[in-house]
């Protein structure tokens, strides 16, 4: 063995060569806190300097200034300075990753478990922007009065939808009426086409928590719909439940609404 190979055994300990005191652990600790480096550049987009990221991740200097360097190196990470950002080599192969793949797969089980538990309709979206956001994923319990349409897919507008409430709900009334038109348009008799009337209904979702979709973008649609947050409490997607009016629109919305709460802080849980 050379020098160079006896120096890089050395440097390594027990718990980057995957070996746990519970026994051989095949994951690979280095690549784990590599990963937690880039995860932590990407919520900051003006960078950070590897003392920041150190303790941030809460690894050694030293450790993260290594990683760091072969980061640097590869693509993955940009230094100017002594600011790190994500590097060029993130968004190559961002480009070529299915965005919501691993969301799917992560949540999908517990879309299905309280779809079942419910018998409702159950349909999770992930942000795109402040006033955009796609479905991704759902699930539909038995009940022959369900939402016969997929959700998954389609275009939906923000000042009609419960899912879209809950995204205004995270900005100011100026930011609302900069991203909307004067006159809303109407799809039901009961859509909320004016700003003054949707700035009353954005108010009251902040202060309950939740949104509610009652008859405004198609006929007998009722909806709740609350925010999927991570551990800093960023908004990470919304979660909501879909049915005919007549029937979630009852005394059991409470109960209703717990569940929703429940089966969001999961999913946050799931994705963080």
């Amino acid at each position: 063995m050379t020098a160079g190979k006896v120096e890089q055994v050395e440097d390594m300990s027990a718990e980057d060569a995957g070996v746990s005191n519970g026994g051989p652990d095949l994951t690979n600790k280095s690549v784990i806190k590599a990963m937690a480096l880039l995860t932590e550049l990407g919520r900051h987009k003006g960078g950070l300097t590897s003392t920041e990221l150190a303790q941030a991740v809460r690894i050694t200097r030293p450790t993260a200034f290594r990683m760091l360097l072969t980061l640097e190196q590869t693509g993955f990470v940009d230094r100017s300075e002594n600011l790190y950002t994500l590097g060029w080599q993130v968004a190559r192969l961002g480009r070529h990753a299915d965005p919501y793949a691993g969301v799917v797969a992560r949540i999908q089980p517990i879309l299905d478990e309280y779809a079942a538990k419910l018998n409702e309709t159950f349909s999770f979206a992930m942000v795109r922007d402040e006033t955009t956001y796609d479905v991704i994923a759902e699930a539909s319990g038995f009940n022959l009065l369900n939402t016969t349409q997929p959700l998954v897919g389609r275009e939906y507008p923000v000042h009609a939808t419960a899912s879209g409430k809950i995204l205004l709900a995270e900005l100011d009334d100026r930011r609302i009426d900069a991203s909307l038109p004067e006159i809303l348009e109407a799809y039901t008799a009961d859509t909320i086409t004016n700003r003054k009337a949707l700035h009353r209904e954005i108010k009251q979702v902040r202060q309950q928590g939740y949104a509610i979709l009652d008859n405004e973008l198609e006929e007998g649609l009722f909806a709740v719909a609350c925010a999927t947050r991570d551990s800093e409490g960023s908004l990470t997607g919304v979660l909501s439940v879909n049915g005919p009016l007549q029937r979630l629109k009852s005394t059991s919305l409470p109960a209703t609404i717990e569940q929703l709460h429940q089966a969001a802080q999961e999913i946050g849980k799931a994705l963080d």
